[in-house]
C-alpha cells in the first residue's frame, strides 16, 4: 500500500522562506518610512511653535530677536513659557519643541561642543562682521566693537512670507552642509565634512523643516536651500528680499 507524503519538500521550504523574507523586508521598509514621516511631521510642528513664539516676540517688541545676548533662544523660550521670563538654563534646548526627533548628536562629538536641532536665520547671506547683516539677528557691528548692533525692526523685513526665520539646524553651501550648528545659514563659513552632510540629507529624506517670518511652515529641499542659485532660492535668506548673488563668491 502506497503512503501519501507529508510535509514540505526542500524546494517548497526554500520558496516559503524566500517569500517570508521578502515580505519582512517590505514591512520593515514600510515601517521605516512611516516612522520617518511621523518624525518629519513632529519636526514641522516644532518649528511651527517656534514661529508662533517668534511672532509673539515681534508683536511685543516690533523687532526680531538678536543672535547674541539676549539670545533668540532665550527670547523665544520666554514666549513659550507661562511666566514669560528668560530661562538661563540650556536644558530646554534638548527638550520639547527644541528637539527634532530625527536629529541625533554624533557619538564622537566632544561634550564641550553644542549640538542644536534648530537654528535662526540671523545673518542671511552675510558674514558675521558685516555692518548691515541681511538676516534677522541684528545689525552686526558687534564683532568689531564687542557690542551688539541695533535689532532688526519688523518693518525691515520686506516680504515676511518669503523670508526664512527658523529651521532645522543646517549651514553650508554648494552641497556641503554642517548639521547641529548655531545658525541657519547659507554660507561658506562652515567646517562641514562628508559625515555631517550625510546626516543632514538623512534627517528628513533630503528636506528641512523651515518656518518663515509670517509663520507658515514649509518642507524645503536641502538642494533648494543650499545649492539652488535662482533668485527665489537666494532671496528667501535676506530681509530685503534680494538675491545678493555676490555673496556666493565669498
Amino acid at each position: 500500500m502506497r503512503r501519501n507524503k507529508s510535509g514540505f519538500s526542500l524546494i517548497e521550504l526554500l520558496v516559503v522562506i524566500a517569500t517570508v523574507s521578502i515580505l519582512a523586508a517590505l514591512l520593515a521598509e514600510s515601517l521605516a518610512r512611516g516612522k520617518g514621516k511621523a518624525q518629519q511631521i513632529q519636526c514641522a510642528n516644532n518649528v511651527r511653535q517656534l514661529g508662533i513664539a517668534l511672532r509673539g516676540h515681534v508683536a511685543a517688541n516690533n523687532t526680531y530677536p538678536q543672535v547674541i545676548q539676549p539670545s533668540w533662544m532665550a527670547d523665544l523660550q520666554a514666549e513659550l513659557s507661562v511666566a514669560k521670563t528668560h530661562i538661563n538654563s540650556s536644558k530646554y534646548l534638548s527638550e520639547g519643541v527644541w528637539k527634532c526627533p530625527s536629529a541625533h548628536r554624533p557619538a564622537d562629538l566632544p561634550p564641550s561642543i553644542g549640538y542644536e536641532s534648530y537654528a535662526y536665520n540671523g545673518y542671511g547671506m552675510s558674514s558675521p562682521d558685516d555692518t548691515n547683516s541681511l538676516g534677522l539677528g541684528g545689525h552686526h557691528v558687534w564683532s568689531k566693537s564687542q557690542m551688539p548692533g541695533p535689532a532688526v525692526k519688523e518693518s525691515e523685513v520686506l516680504n515676511p512670507s518669503q523670508m526664512i526665520a527658523i529651521g532645522d539646524s543646517f549651514m553650508g553651501q554648494s552641497g556641503t552642509i554642517k548639521d547641529g550648528g548655531w545658525s541657519l545659514w547659507r554660507t561658506h563659513a562652515s567646517t562641514a565634512d562628508a559625515e555631517s552632510t550625510k546626516r543632514a540629507y538623512a534627517r528628513h529624506q533630503g528636506k528641512a523643516s523651515v518656518v518663515f517670518c509670517d509663520g507658515h511652515v514649509e518642507q524645503s529641499t536641502l538642494r533648494f536651500l543650499f545649492e539652488d542659485t535662482t533668485d527665489a532660492a537666494l532671496a528667501q535668506w535676506n530681509r530685503d528680499n534680494l538675491p545678493h548673488r555676490e555673496a556666493l563668491a565669498q
